[in-house]
C-alpha cells in the first residue's frame, strides 16, 4: 500500500479525491491516534462525503486534544446549528470568541454560523473582517453581499457582487447573487452568463445558478419567452443534481392524513402552553414573507426568520436519523411522542428569540407538514397559513432556485402533483382541527393591505399598530428569496403572472386540471 502523508491527504481533499484523503487519515491515525491534524482532516473528509455524524465526532476529537483549535470549534458550531442544537452551537461559538482566531477562513465560517442563527449584523462584521484580511477572496465578498441583501443594504450588496465577479468571473453563485439583487437594465449581464454556460466549464449545479439568473434578468426586461426558456433549462440542470422520490412523498402525505386526526389530538398529553410562537407557513413563494413582515413590524413581535428548529425537535424527540428531513417513518414515530417533549426542545432552541419580545414569528413554509404536532406541542401558538392561486404558487416555485428544499419544484408535473397533495392535506387539517388555522389570502392582502392586515393582527390577539402597514420601511433582516421584494410596499404585479407563460406551462396546467385543482 502506498504510504501517504497528511499533506497528501489535504491535497487529495482539495481535488475532491475523498478515498485517497481518507486513506491518508487512516495511515496517520494508525501511527499516532492523538494526531490533531489527522482528526481534523477526518472531519473535513466526512463533511465532503455528507457524513455529518462522523464529522461531528472527528471535530470533537480535535477540540478534546487541542481546546484552542478554532476551526474545529467553528465546524462544530455549524454542525450543531444544522441539527437544531442551538445551545451547543452557541457554546462552540463562545470557544471561537475566546480563542480570537486570525485565520480568515475560520472567521468567515463563524460568520456563516451567525448568519444561520439570524444574527446578521454580527455575521456582517465577520465577513467584512475576512474580506479586509484577504481582499481578493471572492467567497467572503459573496457572503458579505448576501448578508447585506438580508439587511436591506441592496446598493452596497450589488457593488460587492460586482467586485466578487471581477475576482472570480466564472463564479455562478456570484452572478446569481448579482442578478437577484438588482433589476436588469439591458442584456449585457445575460450575455456574459450565457457565455459562461457555452464555455462548457460550468458544472450542472453552476449551470442551474446561471440559467435561473438569466431567467430573472429576462423577466426584468420583459423578455418572457427567453425568461421561460432559461427557467426550464435551470430546472432541468437542477433536477439532475438532486434526488426527489415522488412515491416516498405520496406515502408520507398519506401517513400524515391517516395518523393525525382530531381523535389523535384529543388523546395527546398536554403540550407547553407558551403563547409566544407565531408560525407562518404554507407553500414557498406565496406571500409568507410579506405577511411575516406585516406581523413583525409590530413592536411586540420579533422576526426569527425561517427556523428549522421545530422539525429538528421532532427528529430528535423521535430519535430519527434518516438523511431526509421529513419522511413517512418520521411522522409515524412522532405521533407517539409526548408533545411536551417536542415543545420543550423547540422552546429551548428559541429561548433567545423569546427573551427579546413577547412574540416571535417562525416563517418556515414547510412547517405545514408538522402542523398537527405544533398544535399538540404548543397549543397556544398561532398558525397563519398563506393561501395563493395554485398556478401563481406553482409557477413562483418552478422559477425559483432553492437551496436544498422543495425538490419537487424542478419539474412541471411533479410541482403540480405536489401542490395538489398539499391542498388535500391542508383541507384535511382544516376539517380535523377547525378554528386552529388562520388562513390569509395573498391576493386579498396585496390588493387591500390595511383591512386584511388589521384582520390578521386581531386574529393573533395583538393590539393594532400602524407600523404594520409600513413593513417595507423595517430595517430587520430578511433571509429568504423575497429579501429584495419586501423592501417595497405591497403590490399586485405578481398576481396572475403565470398567464404570461400559459402556453409553456401547459404540462402544469393539464396536471392541475386532471387533479381537479382550480388554476386561480
Amino acid at each position: 500500500m502506498t504510504e501517504l502523508s497528511l499533506a497528501d491527504g489535504f491535497a487529495a481533499l482539495n481535488r475532491g479525491d475523498l478515498a485517497t484523503a481518507g486513506e491518508a487519515c487512516k495511515q496517520a491515525l494508525e501511527a499516532d491516534k492523538k494526531l490533531v491534524p489527522a482528526h481534523f482532516l477526518v472531519g473535513l473528509v466526512a463533511l465532503e462525503g455528507k457524513q455529518r455524524q462522523v464529522a461531528h465526532e472527528a471535530f470533537k476529537s480535535v477540540v478534546t486534544l487541542d481546546r484552542d483549535h478554532a476551526a474545529a470549534w467553528a465546524h462544530l458550531a455549524k454542525l450543531n446549528v444544522g441539527e437544531g442544537r442551538i445551545a451547543a452551537a452557541e457554546s462552540a461559538l463562545r470557544e471561537v470568541r475566546r480563542i480570537q482566531p486570525n485565520d480568515p477562513v475560520v472567521i468567515e465560517l463563524t460568520g456563516t454560523v451567525l448568519n444561520s442563527l439570524g444574527e446578521y449584523e454580527a455575521a456582517e462584521l465577520l465577513f467584512e473582517r475576512a474580506h479586509q484580511m484577504v481582499p481578493n477572496n471572492s467567497s467572503a465578498l459573496m457572503n458579505l453581499g448576501n448578508v447585506r441583501v438580508f439587511l436591506g443594504k441592496i446598493d452596497n450588496a450589488v457593488a460587492l457582487f460586482r467586485e466578487a465577479i471581477l475576482l472570480e468571473p466564472d463564479s455562478a453563485q456570484c452572478h446569481w447573487g448579482l442578478a437577484n439583487s438588482e433589476k436588469a437594465k439591458d442584456d449585457t449581464h445575460i450575455k456574459t452568463m450565457q457565455g459562461l454556460i457555452d464555455s462548457g466549464r460550468q458544472s450542472k449545479r453552476s449551470q442551474g445558478f446561471l440559467h435561473y439568473a438569466i431567467g430573472k434578468e429576462n423577466e426584468d426586461l420583459g423578455n418572457w419567452a427567453d425568461a421561460f426558456a432559461a427557467f426550464t433549462k435551470g430546472a432541468q440542470a437542477r433536477r439532475e443534481t438532486v434526488e426527489f422520490n415522488e412515491a416516498d412523498e405520496i406515502a408520507m402525505f398519506e401517513a400524515i392524513k391517516s395518523t393525525y386526526t382530531a381523535d389523535w389530538l384529543t388523546t395527546r398529553p398536554p403540550g407547553i402552553p407558551d403563547p409566544s410562537p407565531i408560525f407562518v407557513l404554507g407553500q414557498p413563494r406565496t406571500g409568507t414573507t410579506l405577511i411575516e413582515r406585516v406581523i413583525t413590524s409590530h413592536s411586540k413581535v420579533l422576526s426569527a426568520g425561517e427556523l428549522q428548529q421545530f422539525g429538528l425537535a421532532v427528529r430528535r424527540a423521535a430519535r430519527h436519523n434518516e438523511p431526509k428531513r421529513f419522511s413517512r417513518d418520521l411522522f409515524l414515530k412522532a405521533a407517539d411522542i409526548n408533545p411536551s417533549k417536542i415543545g420543550e426542545m423547540y422552546l429551548k432552541a428559541t429561548a433567545k428569540q423569546r427573551a427579546k419580545k413577547p412574540f416571535f414569528v417562525d416563517k418556515l413554509p414547510v412547517n405545514y407538514l408538522t402542523l398537527p404536532l405544533i398544535l399538540a406541542a404548543l397549543p397556544n401558538a398561532k398558525i397563519v397559513h398563506l393561501v395563493r392561486g395554485p398556478m401563481d404558487a406553482c409557477f413562483a416555485s418552478f422559477k425559483q432556485l432553492f437551496a436544498d428544499a422543495y425538490l419537487h419544484s424542478y419539474d412541471q408535473g411533479e410541482m403540480a402533483r405536489h401542490h395538489a397533495r398539499y391542498r388535500d392535506l391542508m383541507a384535511h387539517f382544516h376539517c380535523e382541527f377547525p378554528g386552529k388555522i388562520i388562513d390569509v389570502s395573498y391576493e386579498d392582502t396585496a390588493r387591500e393591505l390595511e383591512p386584511n392586515a388589521r384582520k390578521l393582527i386581531a386574529a393573533l390577539g395583538i393590539d393594532w399598530e400602524d407600523a404594520c402597514l409600513n413593513f417595507h420601511k423595517s430595517s430587520a433582516g430578511v433571509a429568504t428569496a423575497s429579501s429584495v421584494q419586501v423592501r417595497e410596499p405591497a403590490h399586485t404585479r405578481s398576481i396572475g403572472r403565470w398567464r404570461r407563460y400559459e402556453t409553456d406551462l401547459a404540462p402544469m396546467v393539464n396536471e392541475l386540471h386532471r387533479l381537479g385543482v382550480p388554476l386561480d
